[in-house]
């Protein structure tokens, strides 16, 4: 299930326009976090169109929930126009279409940041992974309902065929948090001649294993071969 999530939105046609296209899109959970405007406005109300129930429906929250949506959701992915180099990991990002093909009946948020700034690289750490639309390097830039029609299509696409693995369960976000943590494990028993360089390892392990949407049984191999090897390295060094 996938839950739409607007990051300080300021704009009430902008609510209005993308409830109209979730419904297009068969999609129905908002969530909404500190909003620079009414998301009940009557302009928002307006051009919702036949999806008011949705806008009515949605929950308001305060930034600090921001941080707590891995507690509800398998992944959180957010979405950018601004692509990451191979010195900015976290903004290394799928395109829709890449990511619709790897989701399975997992709790998905799907984050929009603001219509100005979008999403800081801070909150954009706080994502499992980015997706971001190819578009002209000339502008980049969408109108942030747009942006959102054409992910929530891609998806709509993708959910309405019949997936040959729909039967195999994804890795939850705790067992790929600890994952990651064996490899910080392995990290720190390696040497590096600056910190920097272990937290580059560390973000490139991150968004390696994000993107890859493993599955549970996939999961508990990794996570067996990394306490061997950590066991291993303890071995060696006493």
């Amino acid at each position: 299930m996938i839950t739409v999530v607007l990051l300080k939105p300021e704009t009430p046609e902008n609510i209005g326009f993308i409830c109209r296209s979730m419904a297009n899109f068969d999609l129905s959970s908002l969530i909404i976090i500190e909003p620079f405007c009414d998301p009940l406005d009557e302009q928002a109300l307006r051009v919702s169109m036949h999806a008011k129930k949705i806008l009515k429906n949605a929950k308001i929250q305060t930034y600090e929930d921001f941080s707590k949506l891995n507690k509800k959701f398998d992944l959180i992915v957010g979405t950018t126009s601004v692509l990451g180099s191979d010195y900015n990991l976290p903004r290394t990002p799928l395109s829709p279409r890449e990511f619709s093909t790897k989701i399975t009946n997992q709790k998905i948020a799907l984050v929009f940041g603001n219509e100005g700034t979008g999403l800081s690289n801070e909150e954009i750490k706080q994502c499992d992974f980015v997706i971001s639309i190819p578009t002209s390097k000339k502008y980049s830039a969408m109108n942030i309902s747009h942006a959102a029609s054409t992910i929530f299509y891609e998806l709509f696409l993708q959910t309405k065929k019949e997936k040959i693995d729909s039967h195999i369960k994804k890795a939850s976000h705790k067992e790929r948090e600890i994952i990651l943590e064996k490899i910080d494990d392995l990290i720190h028993s390696v040497y590096f001649s600056t910190k920097e360089k272990q937290e580059t390892q560390r973000k490139a392990w991150k968004n390696i294993l994000e993107k890859s949407m493993m599955s549970k049984r996939e999961a508990y191999a990794v996570i067996g071969l990394l306490k061997k090897l950590h066991n291993k390295n303890k071995i060696n060094k006493s």
